[in-house]
């Protein structure tokens, strides 16, 4: 069986640049599918991937882990995807399929799910391969020119809302508008709730009403933040700095939550006593479910909910990078394959 041999754009070393690398994608597995990228999303993550900032980084690598394209070609054990099929794949390209958590549907809890680009390589590339189960199919009415970012920022700010249970009544709040926050205020303002978006900047308030919110309030006024005491059922944190984080807990209603997604490195200093006595909660949340990324897209054709992109072309993904790393972009940015 030949062993796929596809080109892709890898770094060489931490804070290198990506220059084209020729590899072989291995023999299809029975379970395992290849697919033409079409368009690949960037995402902060592959910035520190390929820092290795995490300590997890393998040289040379190959970013991209918001991959949107066509099925090449699938293994004997598949039935569900075709070729042709238009597909996506996000932060995971394999779970261990034996875990609780893979048997109760929670893939994206796996211990030793498979990283898309952590130990194999990514979506800057003309082809990735992917176990099946990892994929899911775009529905008809998504875009795809901009779906990639929904492959990791979207179910990043989709799965809370499904594992926390948020309510089409429920009043909440999104910190941080940027790639992660406007689509969770366009998310949030689709499923009925009423929307208050935590922003610094004023044109991002216009911006973030237009996204759907129905408020804004100055996320560095803590007056404007105590008066909005008492006020929200649910509170995500879409920003990886510190904040006094005690004003937003007391935002919370009694039984409220607040999840992070965003992945502030800092210790949380927390006072104990609103969480006692308001019965309120803190938790985390990270990407979902092939289950769950499904009823994401599902929802986005639905609703017409896309990211706001800024397109280049694969050969200027050193630029591209170099754009996200310098903040600039409005608000993810997409390389197509073309």
């Amino acid at each position: 069986m030949p062993n796929n041999t596809t080109t892709g754009l890898a770094v060489t070393e931490s804070g290198g640049l990506l220059e084209p690398l020729t590899y072989e994608l291995g023999a299809l597995g029975p379970n395992e599918v290849i697919i033409d990228v079409q368009y690949c999303g960037i995402c902060h993550s592959d910035l520190s991937m390929v820092d290795n900032d995490w300590g997890i980084s393998q040289y040379p690598l190959v970013p991209g882990h918001e991959i949107i394209g066509e099925i090449a070609s699938v293994g004997d054990g598949i039935h569900h995807l075709n070729v042709g099929d238009s597909v996506g794949l996000g932060w995971h390209c394999g779970y261990c399929n034996e875990c609780a958590c893979c048997k109760s549907g929670d893939q994206n809890l796996c211990a030793t799910a498979q990283p898309t680009i952590v130990g194999h390589h990514g979506g800057f590339a003309d082809q990735v391969k992917a176990d099946a189960n990892s994929v899911v199919v775009i529905p008809k009415g998504v875009d795809l020119a901009t779906a990639g970012p929904l492959m990791c920022a979207g179910i990043t700010v989709f799965n809370p809302m499904i594992q926390f249970g948020v309510n089409s009544t429920d009043r909440v709040a999104v910190i941080g508008i940027g790639g992660l926050g406007h689509l969770a205020v366009k998310f949030l303002s689709a499923w009925g709730c009423e929307v208050t978006a935590f922003t610094s900047s004023e044109e991002k308030k216009t911006e973030a009403t237009s996204f759907g919110a129905d408020h804004t309030l100055d996320s560095k006024d803590p007056e404007e933040i105590e008066r909005a005491a008492n006020s929200f059922d649910f509170l995500i944190s879409t920003v990886n700095v510190k904040l006094d984080w005690n004003h937003y807990i007391n935002t919370l209603k009694p039984k409220g939550t607040m999840v992070f997604v965003g992945a502030t490195l800092d210790p949380l200093d927390l006072g104990v006593m609103p969480l006692i006595m308001g019965q309120r909660s803190i938790a985390g949340s990270t990407v979902g479910s092939p289950a769950v990324m499904d009823q994401m897209l599902q929802f986005a054709s639905q609703h017409q909910i896309r990211p706001l992109v800024e397109q280049f072309t694969m050969s200027e993904a050193n630029s591209a990078m170099s754009h996200v790393r310098e903040g600039k972009p409005k608000y993810r940015v997409v390389l197509a394959n073309n």
